[in-house]
């Protein structure tokens, strides 16, 4: 058995193709499988810009940079992942395709996310005088197409064995925040919802936006959303505080009343892991912690 990092000692990582990436300090490494089940690995040494630029690392601002941060890294070893495990296809993505298909992803999720809410709420607003009721049913839509969303990727095969390598880096994060050796038994043990899941910070950004969006009052459908596109750094950045929070005191019982929200939607976004899934997420928490 190992030691238990410290509180403020945080790894994580994202679930890629037929793989799974792990972050922890400045190292960051991906282990993916191939056709042939070889593990193939990709690492570097990144120094956040949180850490470089001091005021960057503020609270409430170090989490927006974060978040833009671990889109851009994320991208970059999922087209390491793509041509890894498709190495045998005749089409592989070209880097060009990747960063259009971000783009494109990006317009669509603030389509569906603020275009359409903030219309939905000009139809309404004149039918609800309470500006804090006007804002939940919003929120509602925005969470009822965030949650149709989730619940068509569950028809998609690959989605979900992505799903399932989403559980296994859950798991193998547990373990070493436990202090355990990193072995496909001690892992299998842990569960797949983790409190500082990607899953519960877009949850967070849900919840936050009602509360922050209700300071707008009833504006005009154009000066809605423009307001909503600027406001979200402050939402991202408040959430993520949250996340750090519940992640750090999860033991609490109050806390975990917080974390269960977003624990309970890890069940679409996660699935238990086989073996080889394991090993694969341990392979890539090894090569950084």
């Amino acid at each position: 058995m190992g030691c238990k990092p410290n509180p403020e000692d945080i790894a994580g990582g994202q679930a890629i193709i037929e793989g799974v990436m792990m972050r922890h300090g400045n190292k960051i490494a991906a282990a993916v499988r191939r056709p042939d089940k070889e593990i193939v690995f990709q690492e570097r040494e990144y120094i956040p810009l949180t850490k470089r630029y001091k005021p960057l690392g503020w609270m409430f601002v170090r989490g927006t940079i974060t978040l833009f941060e671990m889109m851009i890294i994320g991208i970059q070893f999922l087209m390491f992942s793509a041509n890894v495990a498709l190495e045998e296809e005749k089409k592989k993505p070209r880097g060009w395709e990747m960063y259009v298909s971000l783009v494109l992803s990006f317009a669509v999720a603030i389509f569906f996310f603020v275009v359409v809410p903030a219309f939905f709420f000009t139809k309404i607003k004149v039918y609800v005088g309470s500006l804090v009721v006007l804002n939940i049913l919003e929120g509602c839509v925005r969470l009822g197409i965030f949650l149709a969303f989730l619940s068509v990727t569950l028809l998609m095969k690959d989605m979900r064995r992505v799903y399932m390598y989403h559980g296994s880096e859950h798991k193998t994060v547990f373990a070493w925040e436990d202090g355990q050796e990193l072995t496909v038994e001690n892992v299998k043990k842990y569960s797949t919802r983790h409190p500082r899941c990607g899953t519960s910070f877009i949850l967070f950004v849900m919840i936050i936006s009602v509360l922050i969006f209700s300071l707008l009052g009833r504006p005009d459908f154009l000066h809605r959303v423009i307001y909503k596109i600027l406001l979200l750094p402050v939402v991202a950045g408040i959430s993520y505080e949250i996340i750090r929070f519940t992640g750090k005191y999860s033991r609490f019982k109050l806390v975990q009343v917080l974390s269960w929200p977003g624990l309970a939607l890890q069940r679409i976004t996660t699935r238990e892991p086989d073996d080889d899934q394991i090993e694969v997420a341990i392979a890539a928490m090894k090569k950084v912690v």
